[in-house]
């Protein structure tokens, strides 16, 4: 079937003649000229760009999901619903919520950014889940301003959150989703397609081995705005079974590769402290809401902030291709840079997480110029096992921004095993650490900032660990990296 079709601000669309790597952001200005929604940065730091999609598979049920339409694929809007500023009220009729207190806070200044902004705050206006404070923070953390608006524009947020409003985007939450059609869509010399099971997959990927595999596209949309990239054949995932979270018997966990990071940011926040904490500045809500637990990984970036965590953690990878299932562990899947051990025709189908031995401390640190919306200088997951006597009997150091590939620290794991649990062990990994990576330097860092930061890190990590095992950030803090004072027994060190 040719033609992307899905439904925007309550009308059905069908789009036929635009190429598949069209964003959706390009599309709404200059073929729908809904101008509404605006381009500010093309990459998804801004916010102008904000839409709405609607988010049938979330785990609490359906709701309203904040995105960045400059990294949407036109392929990627196949059976879903969008709503633009545009189409939140209409000439006669009044203001949505989310507007009208914009305009009640005075929220609005020099207006660019104020689409966008709304749009953040419709989907707050139907979350069920902004319960702690640091989650408004979070909320509007992707959208800039360029007046400085900020405190009127939290204000609002304030008021709006959760009100959810009997209305026709509250009752569109309720209705029973469509099946969605397989695509395939050729125009302009490129082809894309969204398979919807997985024969119809692997059939694709048989016939177009070097087809681009596309998830989220936080990543790849910045090839298709900053480079012009261009992809003979396109393939959307969006349509398969590769969505969820499960808890494993045993008390692991099984994530789904094309799980969005808020929905795991979210199931994560009590049980496994350590992934929380890295996910709360991975980047911008909309981001989140796009970007997926398997497009981190198979991106393969040496500075993927998913990465150094589930190495520490002992992750498993589960791939899956024409001839079935096959299990690699996350220490064997980066091979080299931006290089893994996916074979032709084969994806990344979930993730496996172990329990975590109950004599376990853990946590993670993220250090970048910036708090929100920034790439890692350096970032790692860090997990070691004290025994009875007071001796580490088992380490798990996993950096990244230090090599080609995420990696392990090997010369400082084997310094702190069999040592007792104390900061000498850690003064001692830190200085070990050193020989373990030959960073490189560029302009986030220098090779000597990325080894003294990645060092001081494991001395850190003793001090934030010896009291509470796996410590979780406070509802609002000022960075990951928490280390104890004389006043407060875990005051928030500058990142």
């Amino acid at each position: 079937m040719d033609g992307v079709r899905f439904t925007l601000n309550g009308a059905a669309v069908t789009v036929t003649d635009a190429t598949p790597q069209t964003t959706l952001l390009d599309w709404l200005r200059q073929s729908a000229h809904l101008t509404g929604t605006k381009e500010g940065c093309a990459e998804g730091d801004c916010g102008a760009c904000t839409v709405a999609l609607l988010d049938t598979e979330a785990p609490g049920g359906p709701t309203w999901r904040a995105i960045n339409s400059c990294l949407v694929l036109l392929p990627q809007l196949h059976g879903q619903s969008i709503v633009t500023v545009e189409g939140l009220s209409g000439r006669r009729e009044p203001l949505h919520p989310a507007q009208q207190i914009m305009v009640d806070k005075l929220g609005s200044q020099c207006g660019y950014c104020t689409p966008g902004v709304v749009m953040s705050l419709f989907e707050a206006t139907y979350r069920k889940d902004l319960g702690r404070p640091w989650q408004l923070d979070d909320q509007l953390s992707g959208n800039l301003c360029r007046c400085t608006g900020y405190r009127p524009i939290r204000e609002a947020a304030e008021a709006v959150a959760g009100t959810a409003p009997a209305d026709g985007f509250a009752r569109a939450l309720q209705a029973d989703a469509s099946a969605l059609p397989a695509l395939r869509w050729v125009h302009d010399g490129a082809e894309a397609h969204v398979p919807t099971d997985f024969d119809h997959l692997f059939e694709v990927l048989a016939k177009h081995p070097d087809a681009r595999l596309v998830a989220g596209a936080t990543d790849v949309g910045l090839d298709v705005t900053k480079k012009g990239a261009r992809f003979a054949c396109m393939v959307s995932l969006h349509a398969l079974p590769l969505r969820g979270i499960v808890r494993t018997a045993e008390g692991g966990w099984r994530i789904g590769a094309t799980t969005r990071l808020s929905d795991l940011e979210l199931a994560v926040q009590d049980d496994l402290p350590a992934l929380a904490r890295m996910l709360r500045f991975f980047g911008s809500r909309q981001i989140k809401n796009r970007g997926t637990v398997g497009g981190n990984l198979c991106n393969a970036s040496p500075i993927g902030d998913l990465a150094p965590v589930l190495l520490a953690l002992d992750a498993t990878l589960v791939l899956r291709s024409a001839a079935g299932e096959r299990r690699v562990g996350i220490d064997d899947f980066f091979l080299a840079y931006r290089k893994t051990a996916l074979g032709v025709g084969e994806i990344l189908a979930a993730v496996e997480i172990p329990p975590v031995p109950a004599d376990a401390r853990l946590s993670a640190y993220k250090v970048s110029k910036r708090r929100e919306m920034d790439i890692s200088a350096v970032a790692c997951g860090l997990l070691v096992r004290v025994g009875a006597d007071g001796l580490i009997t088992h380490a798990r150091f996993g950096f990244g921004g230090m090599a080609a590939t995420p990696a392990r620290a090997a010369a400082a794991e084997a310094a702190v095993i069999g040592q007792p649990f104390s900061a000498g062990t850690f003064a001692a990994a830190a200085d070990a650490s050193r020989q373990d990576f030959n960073p490189l330097s560029d302009h986030r860092g220098s090779a000597w900032y990325r080894a003294t930061v990645a060092s001081n890190l494991l001395k850190g990590f003793f001090h934030e660990v010896h009291s509470e095992a796996a410590p979780a950030l406070a509802d609002r803090p000022s960075g990951t990296l928490l280390t104890p004072s004389p006043a407060t027994p875990h005051a928030e060190a500058a990142r």
